[in-house]
């Protein structure tokens, strides 16, 4: 017989741990909750998240959730890539304008590897991290996301997002990143100005 199942709500969620508490809205105590146990982690919980479970134990006989399924998992794939292409043309636009702009003489060609390794190293580091999400392992901190993508590697960072589902609904890290998205589009604009080609060329002499 299939173990019977329960509904709750996340009450307290550890994201960077990997673990929380869930509370049954039929009443009762707090039942402890692991990423591991989710069915389906291409989906990171949240607070007020309501999930379904099995009731199970650990190896030291306390109350945990296993076989966990967030409320609302069947989602329309077809709505999910049409929302990705916006993100992704826009970051596909910013290294294209980057290369052209290599291509013309107004940025010297490093600037473009630059911005071209730095996209390729954050889109990795954050497969890394997803992986790691999903497995319940040691996590990259969003304090390096967020510097990787300040230094250039935001197109790499949304393409990633988009591509992974991850990091894509946290708004407080969402609000950072488009923050530094801002900034490296303000700084490439500026770029092309003449004080900004003058302050790069400074720059570049003194290296």
């Amino acid at each position: 017989m299939a173990p019977m199942r329960s509904k709750g709500k996340i009450t307290s969620w550890h994201d960077e741990k990997g673990y929380g508490f869930v509370t049954p809205l039929a009443g009762g105590k707090q039942v402890f909750i692991h990423i591991k146990a989710f069915s389906d982690r291409n989906r990171r919980p949240e607070i007020g998240n309501v999930v379904t479970f099995a009731l199970s134990k650990d190896q030291q006989g306390r109350p945990c959730a296993a076989d966990v399924a967030l409320s609302g998992d069947t989602h329309k794939k077809r709505a999910a890539n049409q929302s990705t292409r916006p993100a992704i043309l826009l970051a596909l636009l910013f290294m294209g304008a980057v290369v052209v702009s290599v291509m013309i003489g107004r940025l010297p060609a490093a600037i473009g590897i630059a911005n071209a390794a730095l996209s390729l190293i954050t889109f990795v580091v954050y497969a890394f991290d997803k992986a790691a999400a999903r497995n319940g392992t040691w996590r990259t901190p969003e304090s390096t996301l967020h510097l990787l993508g300040l230094c250039g590697g935001w197109p790499g960072a949304l393409i990633a997002q988009e591509t992974f589902r991850h990091k894509s609904k946290k708004r407080s890290f969402r609000l950072v990143f488009w923050a530094t998205a801002f900034m490296n589009c303000a700084t490439l604009v500026w770029l092309h100005t003449d004080s900004g080609r003058t302050a790069l060329e400074t720059v570049l002499g003194q290296a």
